[in-house]
């Protein structure tokens, strides 16, 4: 469900009233005018950087990642997520480059975008959020074609998953973490998705958790706090929530607390915030996982960190490149603004 920036901004007014209404859209859940001040004034200096470091073709150059779709697809993920009108508003003309740059990198025969399933999955998720939102009539083609390979890399992969390349035999939960959010995006901006699809994907996910909640690689061996971020999240957007696999993935992810922040930093951030602010499972007034006080501990910790760690020129470094690392960190803050279909519970 979309909603329109008047609409939503009207639907979230529960207390949080300091920021201007000229940009993006007011945060709820935390009702201090500090809060809302802090998180804004981090997330417009991180899109400030992406924005003014963004060339003429779409893409980044300030290091090896920046040109690689997935990572423009991240990229342009963020900058919508601030609510700002995509086809009027200030950064309209980075939305277009961006997205310009990721149809440009798409076969025009198979859909494929880039030269990796990381890619593919990354740029698949920008064309499902822009979808509806953003006036190009390129999108609703790119993106069924699109989704089209993520579905038919399936059908020619014996574990029901995704690898690095569309002819893949073998399959991991990262790469196919990232297949599943897409065709999950896809889904919510109203394209068909098969559901025999989501349901193989997720009995993959199921094979490669462990024991104690965690997830593998490939396997149940292993576990570790993205991958299991990873498998978590792709069950509660795949509305699996009432599952006891679920119930273990959450119970994992909310007992990492820092230790979730030591490896692939904002890789990690991304997935966890996410996984932790969808891990209620709510049915009316009875919520199991300590209702939204979960997300409010670890949002308010992680909003602490990456102020403390932004460099003046609004970016954050790490694995993968200043672009990536900036996008990562502003779209696990993003969370507070709840624009993106992505971002609702």
């Amino acid at each position: 469900m979309r909603f329109s920036p008047i609409s939503f901004l009207t639907l979230i007014a529960l207390g949080s009233g300091a920021i201007s209404p000229t940009h993006g859209q007011k945060i709820f859940e935390e009702s201090t005018d500090r809060w809302v001040k802090e998180v804004e004034r981090s997330y417009m200096r991180g899109v400030g950087y992406l924005t003014r470091s963004q060339n003429d073709q779409g893409y980044w150059t300030n290091d090896n990642y920046g040109s690689e779709p997935g990572v423009v697809g991240l990229a342009v993920v963020a900058i919508l997520a601030h609510g700002d009108d995509p086809n009027f508003g200030p950064y309209k003309d980075n939305i277009r480059k961006g997205l310009d740059y990721i149809i440009s990198k798409s076969n025009k025969q198979t859909g494929y975008i880039g030269t990796s399933m990381y890619n593919h999955g990354f740029a698949t998720l920008a064309l499902a959020e822009a979808y509806g939102v953003v006036a190009d009539p390129r999108l609703g083609p790119a993106l069924r074609k699109a989704v089209d390979l993520i579905v038919n890399a399936q059908k020619k992969n014996p574990t029901g998953a995704w690898r690095y390349s569309p002819e893949a035999k073998d399959g991991d939960v990262t790469v196919s973490g990232a297949q599943m959010v897409a065709l999950l995006a896809a889904r919510n901006a109203g394209l068909y998705v098969d559901k025999n699809a989501l349901e193989k994907g997720k009995d993959f996910m199921l094979k490669c958790q462990a024991s104690n909640g965690g997830f593998g690689y490939t396997s149940k061996s292993s576990p570790n706090a993205p991958r299991s971020a990873i498998g978590c999240l792709t069950l509660a957007l795949n509305k699996n929530k009432d599952l006891k696999e679920f119930a273990k993935a959450r119970e994992y992810v909310l007992n990492q607390g820092d230790s979730a922040t030591s490896h692939y930093q904002h890789y990690n951030l991304y997935y966890t915030s996410q996984a932790i602010f969808h891990s209620c499972n709510c049915k009316g007034s009875k919520c199991v996982c300590g209702g939204v006080n979960a997300w409010r501990t670890w949002n308010a910790k992680n909003v602490k960190r990456l102020k403390a760690s932004q460099t003046e020129s609004g970016s954050w470094t790490g694995n993968y490149g200043t672009t990536f690392s900036t996008s990562a960190a502003l779209l696990s803050l993003a969370l507070n603004y709840r624009f993106l279909p992505i971002y609702e519970r």
